[in-house]
């Protein structure tokens, strides 16, 4: 299952390793239609990145330092530090081609 992050856990769950978060919300129609590709490729991982969520309306410090303005935004971080991030809905071979690129 992905695990829910807060503003209070963030950083000390994405310090270390390749982590995606996506950032969504309950209204958002397009998140709704990510959430099903972020739960798939979270069950297939083999353990090499952590895969997130987290709700913006209820968390709203992390989506501001991240400049996120738009959802759902896929943010992958890696020790720490963001290495990419994807806007809008997209697609599960799109994400994995974004990730592996820093595996």
């Amino acid at each position: 299952m992905v695990r829910e992050l807060t503003d209070t856990n963030f950083d000390q769950e994405t310090a270390s390793g390749l982590t995606l978060v996506d950032f969504w919300a309950t209204w958002c129609g397009p998140c709704r239609m990510q959430s099903p590709v972020i739960d798939e490729l979270n069950e297939e991982s083999d353990g090499s990145v952590d895969y997130f969520k987290m709700d913006v309306d209820a968390n709203q410090a992390t989506p501001s330092k991240f400049g996120i303005m738009s959802i759902p935004t896929l943010l992958v971080t890696k020790d720490g530090e963001v290495v990419d991030k994807l806007i809008g809905y997209h697609s599960k071979e799109q994400i994995e081609a974004a990730l592996v690129k820093h595996k």
